[in-house]
């Protein structure tokens, strides 16, 4: 361009220069282009997770092109895992929001301590079908290793409703008849008397009872189902080992 007006070059070989120098130009905005391109590409191909984790399934692989919104991977978020707990209808009113959990994974071995979990939230619905809700238990972190809990895993659980104190009597001293609980008080006589009585829940051998009698009361314990009203029993007196 300096000595375009001087005369030492032709026009012929400035028009040249110039068509070279805008053809370069040219390729230089499409090889940019392409940068652009393959940037944006490689921008598209990162998948970036939410949250920290563990990928516990992948079904993407390489090269493939999936549709919007097909499920590429799955992961467990900060390695949490959760007790989905199927609660009947009925009982669903007993639990609470944040009530302590023993959950037992299948994994667990027999007579081990289960893991202590806390009520996060229960579920809005319940099954028309099973009409069970499902109850949903957070379990402690980091335990994907020890002891070895799985996603997926079936496990049961107990539900802490609280600590209440009632009276309870040997199995054996609860008689059925006629559709009605009964036990025989020892009165000081020694001969027993038939006494109706309402009885709670079971918990092993030992049975609760609701009313009917009182802590200072004498009971019948061992064949009370072969007594009548108003029989002469023995009082003997046993001491319980430890």
């Amino acid at each position: 361009r300096d000595v375009q007006g001087s005369g030492a070059l032709s026009a012929q070989q400035i028009g040249q220069y110039l068509s070279a120098e805008a053809s370069a130009a040219a390729r230089v905005q499409v090889v940019q282009a392409q940068v652009q391109s393959q940037q944006l590409r490689l921008q598209q191909t990162r998948l970036l997770a939410p949250d920290d984790g563990v990928i516990s399934m992948r079904q993407a692989t390489v090269g493939s092109v999936v549709a919007p919104g097909t499920e590429l991977f799955r992961m467990v978020r900060q390695r949490r895992l959760e007790w989905r707990a199927d609660v009947t209808s009925e009982e669903l009113s007993q639990i609470k929001v944040g009530m302590p959990v023993i959950v037992f994974p299948a994994s667990l071995p027999k007579g081990a301590p289960g893991l202590h979990g806390t009520v996060r939230v229960i579920g809005p619905t319940v099954d028309p079908q099973a009409r069970t809700a499902v109850v949903f238990v957070d379990l402690p972190k980091n335990l994907n290793d020890e002891p070895p809990v799985r996603a997926g895993m079936f496990a049961s659980g107990q539900f802490h409703l609280g600590d209440t104190q009632g009276l309870t009597l040997p199995q054996e001293s609860v008689v059925m008849r006629d559709g009605f609980s009964y036990v025989f008080k020892v009165g000081e006589n020694q001969r027993v008397v038939q006494t109706k009585v309402n009885i709670g829940r079971r918990v092993g051998a030992r049975i609760e009872v609701l009313s009917g009698v009182a802590a200072n009361d004498n009971i019948v314990e061992s064949g009370a189902g072969f007594l009548t009203n108003d029989d002469l029993v023995a009082v003997v007196a046993t001491t319980q080992s430890k």
